[in-house]
């Protein structure tokens, strides 16, 4: 990947920005990030972050932010909007952060050759555990702010990720690192950023089984 542009897709979580992270150490050079949010722009899928926390995260890695808004039923319509966009630009590569979902990583490959788009996963089939671990160790840091109830309970919300959340939620036979949807993250500082993010954890909220953390962003006077 060294001196290869890339875009790469940004949940705003720790196994997107581990993936950039990867890809960066590789010689890449990031052009851009892109975020699915949902239908009206104003908070991205699954992780349902405000648009305002996602923009200050791309300030603070130096890259613009590219955004589509979708339900699912035209999340692909939009993937490929997006990534036509990219490759018209330039940018021949899409870097994501999949770990070990065939299914997923196959829809990835799949759509992203449509419109000639080289799908990169640096993560690919690595233990969970051990991409955490390189996560914590390097200097990341990330929240949880979605949980779902059905999966594990909900008063991890708002739990910062560190190596003994990992062992608490692993005792209790739950996956530390969340890749069945148990639960999403935020990151707010990290290598890949130029500084650390002043975000505020203002509540909580529940919709259809999953718990929400209120986050907010603290903009420098």
């Amino acid at each position: 990947m060294k001196n290869i542009p890339f875009v790469a897709s940004w949940s705003g979580g720790k196994d997107s920005a581990m993936a950039y992270y990867r890809a960066t150490k590789s010689g890449a050079i990031p052009k851009r990030i892109w975020t699915m949010f949902e239908d009206d722009k104003e908070r991205s899928k699954s992780h349902a972050l405000p648009f305002e926390v996602v923009e200050a995260q791309a300030k603070v890695l130096g890259v613009p932010l590219m955004i589509r808004g979708a339900d699912w039923g035209g999340y692909q319509e939009q993937f490929l909007d997006a990534m036509k966009e990219c490759k018209d630009a330039g940018i021949n590569h899409g870097v994501f952060g999949d770990i070990d979902l065939v299914d997923h990583l196959e829809w990835v490959r799949k759509t992203c050759a449509e419109v000639g788009m080289e799908a990169v996963h640096p993560l690919w089939m690595e233990p969970r555990r051990k991409i955490l671990e390189e996560f914590i160790g390097v200097g990341f840091e990330a929240y949880i702010v979605v949980v779902n109830t059905k999966m594990m309970p909900a008063h991890f919300i708002g739990r910062k990720f560190t190596i003994e959340l990992m062992d608490e939620l692993e005792a209790l036979g739950i996956d530390s690192c969340g890749e069945s949807g148990e639960f999403h993250t935020v990151v707010v500082d990290g290598p890949i950023f130029k500084e650390r993010i002043p975000l505020v954890f203002s509540g909580e909220h529940e919709r259809d089984g999953y718990v929400f953390l209120d986050v907010g962003f603290v903009e420098k006077k």
